[in-house]
């Protein structure tokens, strides 16, 4: 059986693990099909996308014009690739069973609606970052972008149900940016509705986990695979075995904001950050590239800088006491396999709702970037460290985490494979995806319920008039 994996960008880390796992118990053989604009215009497309990231960071989490830009540069890009019929032609000559693809690339949708195709989806953020058609309990579910908890009093209620209106604007808006390349590449008549083509997919692969999760109710057809990039430990390197060792029993604090964070950290952020860890006990190993560190900044003598540094490792080794990160889903999925307490700085889109459950469970603490400062960063840190509650929490989500009777990438090939040999998932998903909107909420029903209140109603009252005036005329009867 053969998969064909639709994936952006290739470098993700995520994609070469697909590439090298779903091999079905078959020899593990994969091509990878590069696609590139010619060279301007390629150019022209990456600079796009840096400067809205680069604007995506300035502002520190999702603006609703900043998102929509970056994917009206997605829409502009996905029209190239559908103008391709030479890549178009091969991919349908290949005889492949399935696509599994990324949820945020929503050219994917479409190319695989031009292909005909069956399809599964990996979503590669928390659940609530995208409609799909989950149960929407608003009562005790945050809204994406609320900063909420699953405990909302009655304020916090209000939000969240206004958050839905907000939210749901703004997937339109984003869905919005490709009804031009809609009209130019289907025919009119058989022009798709991305929000439907969501409903089309087989199976939903999350990346996310109860540990981490607020409960919540799930579809048949979504699968929970928190944590596919859990690999064995390896020892690390004799140079930062010896680095630790320095400090003996206070261990060592793990500093990683993650590739795109760690581009735009200032000079004033690393000073500040580099000061505090001045006033830890702890020895402090921090992703960070020499180009990037002032020259005008004395490094701490606790600290070890390092281009790129064995994170999964490092967590995984005793003397951990303190892992310092982005709120990046993927760091937090590797801190609660290890059972690490974090202390997150969040810098744009989902990091910043990571962050608020990884502080409802206790886990950890979240510091705001805008006002990080030397001397409250280090008492934040030494009370993570020091208050056992943190460590005890991040081993109870360790627990929870490494309890499942399957390993996350045994769950995501096992559904694949079920799907495979059940041909689809129609059986997995609710009748409700078929049902206009007004019909799956009920509306109809309230809408008859209603008209039929005020009609028994208006009834009951012309019924009573008449009594009222029948009596009145048979007093005025018996008085003549």
């Amino acid at each position: 059986m053969a998969l064909f994996v639709i994936w952006w960008p290739k470098e993700n880390s995520t994609y070469f693990w697909l590439l090298s796992h779903l091999t079905f118990k078959e020899e593990k053989i994969y091509r990878v099909i590069n696609w590139r604009l010619p060279e301007d215009q390629q150019k022209e497309i990456d600079k796009r996308i840096q400067l809205t990231v680069e604007e995506l960071v300035a502002y520190g989490r999702f603006k609703h014009h900043t998102i929509a830009k970056l994917y009206e540069t997605f829409a502009d890009l996905c029209s190239h690739l559908l103008s391709r019929k030479d890549i178009l032609d091969s991919l349908r000559n290949e005889n492949f069973d399935l696509v599994l693809l990324n949820s945020l690339d929503l050219c994917s949708l479409l190319l695989v609606e031009k292909l005909g195709k069956q399809f599964v989806v990996f979503h590669p953020m928390q659940s609530t970052s995208m409609d799909f058609r989950l149960p929407r309990d608003l009562s005790y579910v945050p809204m994406y972008g609320s900063s909420l908890t699953d405990q909302m009093d009655f304020w916090a209620r209000v939000k969240n149900f206004l958050m839905f209106f907000d939210f749901s604007m703004m997937q339109r808006e984003i869905f919005s940016k490709y009804d031009g390349t809609i009209q130019e590449h289907f025919a009119e008549g058989s022009r798709p509705l991305l929000s439907d083509l969501l409903l089309k997919a087989e199976l939903w692969f999350v990346n996310s986990d109860f540990a981490f999760e607020f409960a919540r109710s799930l579809l048949p057809n979504t699968v929970y695979v928190g944590g596919l990039m859990d690999k064995p430990n390896r020892p690390i390197p004799q140079d930062l075995e010896d680095f630790i060792i320095k400090f003996r029993d206070s261990g060592f604090v793990l500093v990683a904001l993650g590739s795109i964070a760690t581009m735009y950290q200032t000079k004033e952020l690393i000073k500040e950050m580099n000061s505090a860890f001045a006033h830890l006990p702890q020895g402090v190993l921090w992703a960070c590239k020499d180009a990037h560190w002032p020259k005008d900044v004395r490094m701490a003598p606790n600290v070890k800088i390092m281009d790129w540094l064995p994170q999964t490792d490092l967590l995984a080794h005793p003397s951990i006491r303190l892992f310092v990160n982005h709120g990046g889903i993927n760091s937090i999925m590797e801190a609660i396999q290890h059972g690490v307490p974090m202390v997150g700085i969040p810098f744009f889109g989902d990091q910043v709702e990571n962050m608020v459950r990884i502080e409802a469970k206790k886990i950890g603490v979240s510091v705001q970037l805008e006002t990080l400062k030397a001397e409250t960063f280090a008492r934040t840190l030494k009370e993570v460290i020091e208050d056992k509650r943190f460590k005890s929490a991040a081993m109870a989500a360790r627990a929870i985490r490494r309890s499942h009777p399957l390993t996350p990438s045994q769950r995501l090939v096992g559904w694949i494979d079920h799907i495979l040999q059940t041909g689809g998932g129609a059986h997995l998903k609710p009748h409700g995806f078929q049902q206009p909107w007004h019909v799956q909420n009920l509306l109809d029903v309230l809408l008859f319920l209603l008209g039929l209140t005020q009609g028994t109603l208006w009834l009951l009252k012309k019924m009573l008039g008449l009594l009222l005036r029948s009596q009145g005329m048979v007093r005025k009867e018996k008085k003549s």
